[in-house]
């Protein structure tokens, strides 16, 4: 089965400050259909204003990704981990036991733009932890495993059999994969538009896909996503 999530069926936090688009439900936003897709838990789209951000909060029990689409963000913990992450750039934190975070626009004048990535662990209790990677700069197209609980190549290990990888691709260009009719994919289009059969994906639509032997979308536009390879049950 594969489905087309459109844009503005997500749910959505707006302030003077944040506009976050959520793709499950988070915070205000509750769409009991919408918590989760296997071990994926939280995707959210979020553009921040110049020099604004989240004061320090905690989480637990979460392998947090952030991907930085254009912009700067200022990461801080309690376990001494800071960074700036820009354009280009990806960050990892595990919760675990329990970690105190802050995040702010490292920029006074330009709007961040970036993807919060929830996960659920393959255990709880982990003793938490940080690292930041930049993406090889391959021009205008590239496919980087940035994020996987198994494969040695990508950029940064997290805690579970997911693996997070961000594709670019010119006009005209075909994204193919084999998949395993046990797991789950979840294809999110941060920019440019996709065609999945007689599907149309547009700039903020997602693709779930399950029980399907293979996956073959072609870039109407140049374009720029996240493809997750998830296990569904932990």
């Amino acid at each position: 089965m594969i489905t087309v999530k459109k844009s503005d069926t997500r749910g959505l936090t707006k302030t003077d400050w944040l506009t976050s688009y959520h793709s499950f439900s988070f915070n205000q936003y509750f769409d009991p259909e919408s918590m989760n897709f296997g071990m994926l838990r939280v995707l959210n789209d979020d553009l921040v204003a110049p020099g604004a951000g989240f004061g320090s909060h905690t989480h637990h029990n979460m392998e947090i990704v952030t991907y930085v689409v254009k912009g700067a963000l200022e990461h801080k913990d309690n376990t001494g981990g800071h960074g700036i992450i820009r354009e280009g750039d990806v960050q990892r934190m595990s919760a675990g036991s329990g970690i105190a975070h802050s995040e702010f626009n490292a920029s006074q004048s330009e709007t961040s733009h970036f993807l919060q990535i929830w996960i659920f662990p393959d255990q709880r209790g982990l003793l938490p932890s940080y690292g930041q990677k930049s993406l090889p700069r391959n021009g205008d197209t590239f496919s980087v495993k940035v994020a996987s609980g198994k494969h040695s190549e990508a950029l940064l290990r997290i805690h579970q059999d997911v693996d997070i990888e961000i594709v670019k691709t010119v006009e005209g260009q075909a994204f193919e994969r084999a998949l395993s009719q046990e797991r789950g994919y979840y294809l999110f289009l941060i920019e440019g538009q996709l065609t999945a059969g007689n599907q149309i994906v547009q700039s903020g639509d997602a693709l779930l896909i399950t029980g399907e032997k293979k996956v073959s979308v072609t870039s109407g536009q140049p374009s720029h996503f996240v493809w997750f390879d998830v296990v569904m049950d932990g």
